[in-house]
């Protein structure tokens, strides 16, 4: 059997919007890209579609992809819709007359390029014309190197992509330097410029949170939690009424509870329990969020090991918590009354749900080896790993999608 590897990395703008997503494609475990012909090549690269505009992988953003030289010559990419792909230039890639050939003609045929890992060369120069975005890593070559390349290239009409931005000051250093686009994971670490309490509404949620997470929910509880905080309770009649789900209006709570039922509750706490955290942070955030709760869950459905399902939702959806609040994750679960196993996988990766965590996180960064070895040890069979990254993107983006539906 041929199994699918596929992670994304955004790729976000200076107001930190979603610009695109680098897709790390590969054609197995050993993180190689395939090499064939053209012709048998486009089954083989477009069976699973990640290029339609409905595309959850995408959400209408851009792609970059990393494609080898040889790939390039081979007019590979030419495969790919022009107006959703970004051609990534490999930055071992040999600058020779093949090559040039290659991008000028797929240039000419609309396709975008970019050099990945640039340093800077005059080998590279009769290419700068028909680049669009030069990509440093800010770990090999210095902001303030970068900077007098960038300066120096002020006559060409090329955008120019931070790499491996880790913090916030990084961030900033890059903006002033001149790069537009930035890829890393600042978006995703707190940035610790000033400590946030947690709001009542979102001491709140946590509670319902928790609920939602037995066996038996207390809907007289749920209901006492709700009525409490006016936003929560005209959301929750506008998530109720503004769905498919029934042909009379609701109006009152109680109604509006044992309409939705236990998936779809936890699924409109979710959905409130992100809106109602820091909204400077980056979409692509909010949605990562959602992602590994879904992602954990179908994780433990499909693995061997005894793991509730509800547990892992919010182990996946508290993982990146720290980024959302702006506050080290441990005392942030310290402030809420969560499950110690949810707290131990947090805290120290430990135990099944931390095991799961840690495939999650491996997974989204194309760690394939890691993912192989994970999943040998949790019991997850590999066809499975794909189906269920595909499934909780599909979920997060129908979340968002209620969300502003219903706001």
């Amino acid at each position: 059997m041929t199994f699918s590897y596929v992670a994304r990395q955004p790729i976000l703008n200076s107001k930190r919007q979603t610009f695109g997503y680098e897709l790390l494609y590969r054609d197995g475990p050993k993180n190689t890209f395939p090499e064939i012909e053209p012709e048998k090549a486009t089954s083989r690269l477009l069976s699973d579609n990640f290029f339609d505009s409905n595309s959850s992988l995408l959400e209408s953003k851009l792609a970059f992809v990393n494609f080898p030289q040889q790939s390039i010559i081979n007019l590979v990419p030419g495969l790919f819709p022009k107006e959703q792909i970004v051609i990534e230039i490999l930055e071992e890639s040999e600058p020779n007359d093949q090559l040039f050939d290659a991008v000028k003609y797929l240039y000419n045929q609309g396709y975008r390029f970019a050099l990945d890992d640039f340093q800077p060369s005059l080998r590279w120069k009769r290419f700068l014309p028909f680049v669009w975005i030069i990509k440093f890593d800010i770990r090999l070559i210095p902001v303030e190197k970068a900077q007098i390349f960038i300066d120096s290239m002020r006559g060409y009409d090329i955008h120019f992509l931070a790499e491996k931005v880790e913090t916030y000051e990084e961030f900033e250093q890059a903006k002033q330097a001149g790069f537009e686009l930035y890829q890393g994971y600042f978006f995703s670490r707190p940035e610790m410029l000033q400590k946030k309490a947690i709001e009542p509404t979102f001491l709140t949620i946590v509670q319902l949170l928790k609920e939602v997470s037995k066996r038996s929910i207390n809907y007289t509880y749920v209901e006492s939690l709700i009525t409490q905080d006016l936003s929560l309770s005209y959301k929750l009649l506008k998530f109720v009424n503004s769905s498919a789900l029934i042909s009379n209006e609701i109006k009152s709570f109680r109604q509006a509870l044992a309409y939705l039922g236990e998936d779809r509750l936890r699924r409109f706490i979710s959905l409130v329990a992100i809106a109602s955290t820091n909204n400077n942070k980056p979409s692509s955030l909010y949605g990562l969020s959602l992602q590994r709760a879904r992602f954990a869950e179908l994780l433990v459905v499909h693995g061997q090991n005894q793991v509730d399902h509800s547990k892992a939702f919010l182990t996946g959806m508290f993982s990146v918590l720290d980024s959302l609040l702006d506050r080290p994750l441990p005392e942030l679960l310290n402030d809420i009354p969560l499950d110690p196993d949810i707290k131990l996988a947090l805290n120290k990766r430990e135990g099944p749900l931390g095991t799961m965590i840690n495939l999650i996180e491996a997974y989204e960064q194309a760690d394939w080896t890691t993912v192989q070895q994970i999943s040998d040890c949790c019991g997850v069979a590999q066809p499975f790993i794909g189906e269920c990254y595909e499934q909780s993107m599909q979920w997060s983006n129908q979340v968002k999608r209620s969300n502003k539906s219903s706001g």
